[in-house]
């Protein structure tokens, strides 16, 4: 039997999945990276190595900013204060933790990741509550949870376009509400609950309503599952290009047939991409395209966010390994209200993310892709970061060594909400797929990109 060879375009987490589960399948699997990393956006950064020219030119390539750093960004380059720290491009927590699409799928290999994980506590103006939800509170939301968390598929496919804001009308009441209406804002990284789907919700989400452990963050960074997922390609003799642009994908009678790179032809049987969607059209001609279907992926927006990089000298020790989640009214953003997250995982000692005797702290507040371009709406969700930051941790910038206030207007690959729905793995061209955050399949981010090659892989084994 002649092996199939498959050619990706991208190593971000879908395109090192797809790789991965495929070249142990017996695949012939070729990866093709722009970049000289792994990871996609999903990137860690060594502080220790890294320049100023560097990161702004890092934080250009992937649709970000530096909005604001405590001192000046020259002084803390010029210092080498990020030295010892690894950090990554924007903010990442990773749900189900443990139980994640990425770790089962590891663990399916024989690779053992080293995952931190936390329950979600909450913040509000006159007390911190951890977990989110007391015992009291689950005994009386346990019936109406239960009640959702184990209906059938056909249920949550009717709720698939219910609006998050009806749902909390029909089923919330109490603690439920507001459990619905902050962990569907922060699953989705949308603030607009008339636009959240309320099935996508409950069904990706269900840890955060049971209370277990919701969320979690890999030892080292978030760069070690791409490692990870790199590791198992090499061993089952795949490969992997770094800095090798895609130039333009060859079609011949609607099928994908050839990857062009630097004026190379290069022939696979399937062709993956993993690459935002919205950018197909670089390198495959939009005519090779149904029109209407390029129309709908023109219009696909991804989701944004402010984020912040906060390092201390000092930290209440009953912080560490903690993840609290914080709701500002009233703040004028799409939906009004915007939830934000300040997470604490990465300052204990276990992460191994900060030298000796400092705490890594990483925090960000949803927004929409063009408010993460306005500076004036910026300006407002950096203070309430830093608010909510104070609140948390008193007095905190008197503890601060440095903090970087990244801003990201392109987070999640398409935004998952009722009235943008992305499209599917197989495209109208033959041979060719797309994986990654971008695509139909369950969960958000880093889930719905594993979750993507798995079902890929199913696709192409019953061909």
């Amino acid at each position: 039997m002649v092996q199939k060879s498959i050619g990706i375009i991208g190593a971000g987490i879908g395109g090192l999945t797809s790789g991965a589960i495929l070249s142990r399948q017996g695949y012939k699997v070729e990866i093709f990276e722009k970049e000289s990393i792994l990871g996609g956006r999903a990137l860690s950064l060594n502080g220790s190595t890294l320049t100023q020219n560097q990161y702004n030119n890092m934080l250009s390539r992937f649709n970000m900013r530096l909005y604001f750093s405590e001192p000046s960004i020259e002084k803390i380059f010029e210092k080498n204060m990020l030295k010892g720290y690894t950090f990554d491009l924007g903010f990442h927590l990773i749900g189900g933790g443990a139980k994640s699409a990425p770790l089962r799928i590891l663990k399916e290999n024989k690779k053992n990741i080293n995952m931190l994980g936390s329950r979600i506590g909450r913040i509000e103006k006159n007390d911190i509550f951890y977990p989110f939800l007391s015992f009291t509170d689950k005994i009386r939301i346990l019936p109406r949870a239960i009640q959702l968390l184990i209906s059938r598929e056909s249920t949550f496919q009717r709720l698939d376009t219910v609006p998050v804001s009806d749902a909390i009308k029909m089923y919330g009441r109490g603690k439920m509400a507001l459990a619905l209406e902050l962990f569907s804002r922060a699953a989705t990284t949308v603030n607009d609950l008339s636009k959240i789907s309320s099935g996508e919700t409950l069904r990706s989400k269900a840890d955060f309503i049971t209370g277990l452990i919701p969320v979690g963050y890999p030892v080292n960074g978030i760069q070690s599952l791409s490692n990870a997922f790199a590791e198992i390609i090499l061993n089952n003799n795949g490969k992997i290009n770094l800095s090798q642009k895609v130039d333009q994908v060859i079609i011949e009678k609607n099928k994908a047939k050839e990857i062009v790179i630097n004026n190379e032809n290069k022939q696979f049987d399937k062709i993956l991409s993993n690459i935002p969607v919205q950018n197909i059209f670089k390198v495959i001609n939009e005519k090779y395209f149904p029109e209407e279907y390029v129309n709908r992926i023109k219009k696909l927006k991804g989701t944004g966010s402010v984020c912040a990089y906060y390092s201390l000298k000092k930290l209440d020790e009953n912080l560490i390994g903690k993840t609290f989640i914080f709701i500002e009214r009233d703040t004028g953003v799409d939906g009004n209200d915007a939830v934000g997250m300040i997470d604490f995982m990465t300052a204990s000692p276990k992460a191994g993310l900060s030298p000796k005797d400092a705490y890594l702290i990483q925090a960000y507040i949803i927004c929409t892709p063009e408010e993460a371009k306005n500076n004036k709406m910026v300006e407002k969700l950096k203070n309430i970061l830093d608010k909510w930051m104070e609140k948390i941790c008193p007095d905190f910038s008197s503890k601060l060594n440095w903090a970087l206030y990244p801003i990201i207007w392109h987070l999640d690959g398409v935004a998952k909400t009722i009235d943008s729905v992305k499209p599917d793995i197989k495209t109208p061209i033959d041979n060719l797929y797309f994986v990654g955050d971008c695509v139909k399949a369950p969960g958000i981010g880093y889930n719905c990109a594993v979750n993507s090659a798995r079902i890929l892989s199913d696709i192409l084994m019953s061909q």
